[in-house]
């Protein structure tokens, strides 16, 4: 394993790493996170539970963009979304069960994020992330029109199916386990990648790209990968939540729902662990209880995202591990 210097180049790693990549205050949170997970569905509504975890994992591959390699993309739903539309056709035309439905959503994301990063990775800053948004609302004009989408009334009646053929997801709580495993094996993931030689070489890029491209890596092809690895997670966590929800709709294509995973990311701490988690916590959790307040709650949503941005610069749990000196 390796880390990164301040100078942007890649030196070997130290103790102070810890336990598989994860420092001992991460050992500490993942407990927490596993231990809420495991007896959280005792006292909260599953449903809710299933849609917090989803886009806790939308945002997770969001920062490993924006937070590892300092791309920001306004793109994001078209792969989330996307994810969904092809996880519940498959599901409903076909009858495939549900872990085939969901690779194939994340199949065809990762085949987006391949294509649009192509294209989007030769320009940097504003116009990276306008090339994201433009091609993004691209996909989102295609799934109005495209005969398998339903246009705006979506795909409905998505089944839930029989994972590996025998095991109902019918029910709730069996659901919840499927979404919490498929989570928890994503967010495990990201935090491999970001702690491997390659995710060192994402966080030279991001700090210095020129140096990073001085040393001899290809820094165009590093970001081309973390494109698609980020488009293709999204696209695991669109195809979830359309199997949780049994529908699949434009709203998770639009714009919006990028602006919203952007939000999710920079409220818990952009370029931490766990931070979208959180972020994504306190997001879903404000639509959900504040529902009945109608349109005031996006104006609440912006009331705190100022609060943050003025207040705690570097999130909640990018302040709280400053606070305690310690790596989350």
């Amino acid at each position: 394993m390796a880390s990164e210097t301040t100078a942007g180049t890649i030196a070997p790693a130290t103790s102070a790493d810890g336990v598989w990549g994860f420092s001992r205050a991460q050992l500490a949170a993942l407990g927490v996170l596993i231990a809420f997970l495991a007896i959280a569905p005792f006292f909260l509504y599953p449903v809710f539970l299933m849609k917090l975890l989803c886009f806790a994992l939308f945002a997770c591959a969001f920062n490993l963009l924006i937070g590892y390699v300092g791309l920001l993309s306004f793109g994001h739903a078209a792969y989330f979304g996307m994810g969904g539309y092809i996880a519940g056709y498959t599901a409903k035309a076909y009858g495939i069960s549900p872990e085939i439905a969901v690779l194939a959503g994340a199949a065809v994301a990762g085949i987006q994020g391949w294509v649009f990063g192509w294209i989007a990775i030769r320009r940097q800053g504003i116009y990276f992330a306008m090339i994201t948004l433009a091609m993004a609302q691209m996909v989102y004009f295609f799934c109005v029109q495209a005969p398998f989408t339903g246009g705006e009334d979506g795909i409905q009646a998505i089944p839930r199916g029989s994972l590996f053929g025998s095991i109902s997801l019918a029910s709730d709580m069996t659901m919840y386990w499927f979404v919490a495993a498929v989570f928890l094996i994503g967010f495990l993931l990201v935090h491999r990648i970001i702690h491997s030689p390659y995710g060192q070489v994402l966080k030279a890029i991001r700090e210095n790209e020129p140096r990073a491209t001085s040393l001899g890596y290809r820094t165009d092809d590093y970001k081309l990968v973390a494109f698609i690895l980020s488009a293709t997670l999204a696209g695991v966590a669109g195809g979830v939540k359309s199997l949780v929800f049994g529908i699949a709709t434009l709203t998770d294509v639009h714009w919006s729902m990028s602006g919203e995973v952007v939000l999710m990311t920079l409220v818990g701490g952009l370029g931490t662990v766990f931070g979208p988690v959180v972020g994504a916590a306190v997001i879903v959790t404000m639509q959900n209880y504040l529902a009945e307040m109608g349109a005031w709650v996006t104006v609440i949503q912006g009331a705190i995202f100022v609060a943050v941005v003025l207040a705690f610069r570097r999130g909640i749990v990018g302040e709280i591990a400053h606070a305690l000196r310690v790596k989350l």
